[in-house]
């Protein structure tokens, strides 16, 4: 495990409301396949260095996508 996992906060995805899951699991960039709003799968949530992230695996591809929230997702 690297050092930024250890510093993980875990956090859980599942108590937000259904709706806002749904937005996250849509709403997507995926790096490897260059194209948005494939979907994620398999969401963790977790803070980091004060700053939330919602990681999953690519709908399209299966490759990791890391959503950070900013301020206006809240």
């Amino acid at each position: 495990m690297s050092e930024s996992e250890d510093n993980r906060i875990e956090r859980d995805f599942f108590a937000r409301d259904p709706e806002e899951q749904q937005a996250f699991l849509t709403q997507t960039w995926c790096d490897h396949c260059q194209a948005a709003d494939l979907g994620m799968t398999d969401p963790i949530e977790y803070e980091l260095k004060k700053t939330v992230f919602i990681e999953g695996r690519c709908c399209g591809c299966g490759e990791p996508v890391v959503t950070e929230l900013t301020d206006e997702n809240f």
